[in-house]
């Protein structure tokens, strides 16, 4: 049995747009009502995508109540992930908002490199009480150069599945094109050692 690939996943978004129930949702098919919405939970999860096993670290992130501590932590975990699914509340403007300020941040500690995530519209089912739109959600997405998918952690609609499926394939492209690049890079500076050596010699 080859060894499965492993993958950091990390979830961000306002407290309260329903991570944790997202999160659960994936992992059991069931929805859980009550959440400490400060508390933060890593899980481990093993799926077979496209006839590869993958091992995901998911990690939970809480909202914290100390605006500092708040900030040094969540840099560390926008370090420690590969992957990373933002989430805001179809019913709650304010959270769709705070989505372009993260993903800047996620910018500036990444760089240079890309930052590998998806955009998820959670609620659906409070269709009633939108205040985003689908056709927002797409844009932003289309901006941000991302999956988008809009769900319910409650009632399951939408496919949560394929919102953790989808980013695991993302970072495994990214790998296998950083990878390539790298081995060509570090064919270049070997070829270019060797130019130097022989400058030096002939000269």
């Amino acid at each position: 049995m080859a060894k499965s690939a492993e993958v950091k996943l990390a979830i961000f978004g306002r407290a309260g747009v329903g991570k944790s129930a997202l999160v659960v949702r994936f992992l059991t098919k069931r929805f859980i009502w009550e959440y400490d919405p400060t508390l933060e939970s890593t899980y481990r999860h093993q799926a077979t995508i496209d006839d590869e096993v993958v091992s995901m670290e998911i990690l939970d992130t809480a909202g914290q109540v100390n605006k500092q501590e708040d900030t040094i932590q969540r840099e560390g975990h926008m370090r420690w992930g590969e992957g990373f699914v933002l989430v805001y509340d179809i019913t709650d403007r304010g959270s769709f908002e705070e989505v372009v300020p993260l993903k800047n941040i996620l910018d500036e500690i990444k760089k240079p490199k890309n930052v590998t995530l998806v955009l998820v519209g959670n609620k659906a089912d409070l269709d009633h009480s939108r205040q985003v739109s689908t056709e927002e959600g797409e844009k932003l997405a289309t901006e941000l150069a991302c999956a988008f998918y809009e769900c319910s952690a409650c009632t399951g609609e939408g496919n949560i599945t394929e919102i953790f499926y989808e980013l695991c394939r993302e970072v495994r492209r990214r790998r296998m094109v950083q990878g390539k690049t790298r081995r060509r890079s570090s064919t270049t500076h070997v070829k270019q050692a060797i130019n130097k050596m022989l400058t030096k010699i002939s000269s």
